[in-house]
């Protein structure tokens, strides 16, 4: 009898230092978890941490690859007349205008576009449609707007923007259900948008052929140099439908 109470006594002995153990170990855990907590977030809860790190994460506009001062320059030698501020409010207004024309399923919103970017709007539009999703975006705020590359090729000159923006997107089903995304927090991304121009339009009779080459209305020589004024061989000069000779192309989230 005086055994088994020995022994009973020796587990329950055993099973308190495991209960004290265990709870000196998971204090310490907290108690570490808490200092962490402290020295990263500046917060005795982990969980409002990673939260302030997450909205900070939101709040914080996407960095863009500003290339202007370097490609400016280039782009005012070739084409004098190039107004980079109209420009560039122009490239804000097309994105903003395309995503909207998204949003809504209605190809009339886009302020601008060649044909290419209004084929591409179209498809995005139909292929939502066929899968019974929507995209939203909503509350667009531009933050930056840049030049990111300027490239030219024979009959081909692209000034690509690069935008740093915010919205709020979500996808619904038919519906009205969420299906991803949220209705209440901003996204910050990026866009590049594409600016294509076209030495003249009536020569240029596919604009998805943007590769085919101008030549002197006179003499019939290739027009190799984009933005010149005079052909190289005959001397005739080269009008150029400025405003309109630029067009916006494409539109893709980076």
């Amino acid at each position: 009898m005086n055994m088994t109470l020995i022994m009973t006594a020796v587990v329950l002995i055993l099973l308190l230092c495991v209960i004290g153990a265990a709870a000196y170990g998971i204090s310490r855990l907290k108690r570490g978890i808490r200092d962490f907590s402290r020295q990263v977030f500046g917060t005795d809860s982990l969980k409002e941490g990673f939260d302030r790190v997450e909205e900070e994460y939101q709040e914080t506009p996407k960095s863009v690859s500003a290339m202007t001062g370097l490609y400016l320059p280039k782009i005012k030698k070739d084409f004098p007349q190039f107004q980079y501020d109209d420009m560039r409010v122009r490239a804000e207004n097309v994105l903003t205008s395309y995503l909207m024309a998204v949003s809504a399923a209605d190809q009339g919103l886009l302020k601008e576009g060649s044909q290419e970017l209004r084929d591409q709007l179209e498809m995005k539009i139909v292929q939502q449609k066929n899968s019974g999703e929507r995209e939203h975006f909503e509350k667009v705020r531009i933050h930056r707007t840049e030049i990111t590359d300027y490239k030219k090729r024979e009959g081909r000159c692209t000034v690509m923007f690069q935008t740093s923006l915010q919205y709020r997107y979500y996808v619904t089903a038919e519906t009205g259900e969420l299906v991803r995304g949220s209705r209440d927090r901003e996204k910050q991304t990026r866009y590049n948008t594409e600016l294509v121009y076209i030495q003249d339009r009536e020569k240029v009779q596919d604009e998805r052929d943007l590769s085919l080459g101008i030549n002197c209305p006179n003499c019939g020589a290739p027009i190799s140099g984009l933005g010149e004024k005079v052909c190289a061989y005959c001397g005739t000069p080269v009008v150029e439908l400025n405003l309109y000779a630029w067009t916006f192309h494409r539109v893709t989230e980076v």
